[in-house]
């Protein structure tokens, strides 16, 4: 059973410190969504906006996440969807789902971003880049963000 039955947002350029339990984070800047876990237990939720992770709908209104938030590393393994700012409650997946889903992620972001030429070097595309950017500042390594 959710402790939250919905989301409200706010549009922020760095994430808070300390979570406010019910609220959606949204970094535009950083493409990356934030919020406390809708069970209750605490956690901090990650949803990298990204088109190999989740898609972010706004409507002027609410907001809804794509795909689904599936807890799976948490001890509370709550599974949901966040669709208009409300939590609609999925069914826990077994090991073998799990399993298959994070199999089925990583080939997709492997053949999304394959190494891809830039001119005459052999780098990857700007889309690693904005990956990495994301991940050190979560980390909390802002610095380096801000200068790449």
């Amino acid at each position: 059973m959710l402790k939250h039955t919905h989301l409200a947002h706010k549009f922020v350029r760095s994430i808070p410190k300390q979570l406010e339990p019910g609220i959606l984070y949204v970094s535009m800047e950083y493409a990356t969504a934030i919020h406390s876990c809708c069970c209750g237990c605490g956690n901090q939720v990650v949803t990298p906006i990204t088109p190999t992770d989740w898609q972010l709908m706004f409507d002027g209104d609410s907001i809804s996440l794509s795909p689904s938030i599936g807890n799976w590393g948490f001890k509370c393994r709550s599974h949901y969807f966040i669709r208009k700012g409300m939590i609609v409650e999925a069914g826990q997946w077994d090991k073998k789902t799990i399993t298959a889903g994070r199999d089925n992620d990583k080939h997709n972001k492997a053949h999304y971003y394959q190494a891809k030429p830039k001119g005459d070097d052999n780098t990857y595309s700007h889309r690693v880049g904005l990956f990495k950017r994301v991940w050190h500042w979560f980390l909390g390594k802002r610095e380096f963000a801000k200068k790449r």
